[in-house]
């Protein structure tokens, strides 16, 4: 998760795919608790139900609209809004385009007040866990039961990516919506691996060898954005989960006793701390940014970058020409895996939710079906080149290198997807893995050590009574 655009799902990611209000901030949402319920007081009310209005929008309802823009920008929401406007005429629509949502948000939530739809993306985006816990979200079930708008016969729930629905979902409830369909992988240039003669890996005993060639030519063979050690950890969190399968993920995401101890974790460790001990990071990542990572490894200083499915829209015009990135799906362990190693670490990103108390909650739904139609998911893909979360929304588009290789990799992975759930459920236990995997590969902590700290931080929330949990 790149800070300011990842989701994360686990990027958002990267920072794409993750963080959230810091503990000062979410305080208040939690001693400011609201009734759970579709709409607080002075919401609008709604209209009656009908095949050609299946949310029941009050035609000349107002419209606040709240988009993170970041490096997606928001063009493609207000086309959503266009569309919205057509539909109900006299809707007046307030628009804004803001980029720390969390901090502009945070105190309308507490006030009771906040608009019909936010894109909750971005650094210091709001943490849903908190919202859910303090009864500020509303529930999306309805809208993913209603008719997708442009493709008859189908439900909007029919129409998502594998993953989309439920990792909105808390407690049984559909809460967030993600626009985006992040993919995460390990990047390189496909010119210049064919101009080396270098072939991408499928086994880390392959990349390992690859990697003392590439050092011998020259070349570091990683680098990574080393202020946002979250990025290390999606191939890290891979490699665990190809060798222990759906059972470790499931395991670390329910606060199973022991779950960071599994031989899986133990194992994807000592492949990373072996791959910073042999010297094949970058030296100087520890201390780079999202940016200053990506920019070096688009002059080729470095041949490998972890990163999500956002890379190529972010790294627009710093990426020289002919430079045709790629992504591969993360390199099996061995050939005792679980998963096979095409899988691939996928989920939504570009959050959106309907508050609780939103005035106009039915205007908002209806918004979000619109901008999830098949052809605002198409609009969408041809002008961020980033898949969107609608299936099937990239077909017959000509592709890029990047989106091509996301769109097969997604292709290739079929069932095998994956993702960890952790990350949007808690964000202290979130904070623990980055720090903990920064201090591994910057050879301050050993394998074990990483192991320990990280069980340690999950014992004491599993401790926590006052922090909701959540299995799957």
């Amino acid at each position: 998760m790149n800070p300011t655009t990842r989701p994360r799902p686990y990027p958002a990611r990267r920072t794409v795919l993750r963080t959230a209000v810091t503990a000062s901030l979410a305080a208040p949402l939690l001693g400011a608790c609201v009734t759970s319920g579709e709409a607080g007081g002075g919401a609008a009310e709604g209209a009656a139900k009908t095949a050609d209005n299946p949310l029941g929008v009050k035609a000349d309802a107002p419209l606040e609209v709240v988009v993170f823009k970041g490096g997606y920008g928001d063009e493609y929401a207000i086309r959503a809004e266009s569309r919205y406007t057509r539909q109900y005429p006299r809707a007046r629509i307030d628009h804004k385009g803001l980029q720390r949502v969390g901090e502009a948000m945070q105190p309308r939530f507490v006030a009771g007040d906040p608009p019909d739809v936010v894109d909750n993306t971005g650094a210091g985006r709001l943490d849903v866990a908190t919202l859910v816990g303090a009864g500020q979200l509303g529930d999306l079930g309805d809208l993913l039961d209603a008719p997708a708008l442009d493709q008859p016969g189908k439900r909007v729930r029919d129409t998502l990516l594998p993953g989309v629905v439920d990792d909105g979902t808390f407690g049984g409830r559909v809460v967030t919506l993600n626009f985006t369909y992040t993919v995460w992988g390990l990047w390189y240039s496909k010119p210049f691996f064919a101009e080396r003669g270098w072939a991408y890996p499928k086994t880390w005993a392959e990349m390992l060898t690859l990697c003392a060639a590439i050092r011998k030519a020259g070349v570091a063979p990683w680098t990574y954005q080393g202020k946002y050690p979250e990025y290390l950890n999606d191939p890290l969190l891979a490699v665990a989960a190809k060798t222990g399968g759906p059972d470790l993920i499931r395991a670390v995401d329910n606060l199973t006793p022991n779950a960071w101890r599994q031989p899986g974790l133990t194992q994807a460790a000592t492949v990373f701390a072996e791959l910073a001990g042999r010297g094949y990071l970058m030296a100087g990542s520890e201390a780079l940014s999202h940016t200053e990572a990506q920019a070096a490894w688009c002059q080729r200083r470095a041949a490998f970058l972890p990163c999500g499915s956002w890379l190529e829209s972010e790294q627009k015009g710093v990426a020289p020409a002919g430079f045709d990135m790629v992504m591969g799906a993360v390199p099996a362990a061995g050939p005792g895996d679980r998963l096979p190693v095409t899988a691939v670490q996928a989920a939504g990103s570009e959050s959106f939710l309907v508050p609780a108390k939103a005035k106009n909650p039915a205007g908002g739904r209806e918004y979000l079906r619109m901008l999830f139609a098949r052809e605002s998911a198409r609009a969408f893909a041809e002008a961020n080149s980033t898949l969107p979360a609608v299936a099937g929304a990239t077909d017959g588009l000509r592709l890029g290198s990047a989106l091509g290789s996301v769109r097969d990799a997604v292709t290739a992975a079929g069932a095998n997807t994956f993702t960890y759930r952790f990350r949007t459920w808690y964000a202290p236990l979130a904070k623990a893995v980055d720090d903990a995997t920064g201090e591994l590969v910057n050879r301050r902590i050993s394998p074990a050590d990483w192991s320990t700290r990280i069980q340690k931080a999950a014992d004491a929330l599993a401790r926590d009574t006052s922090v909701r949990k959540y299995t799957r």
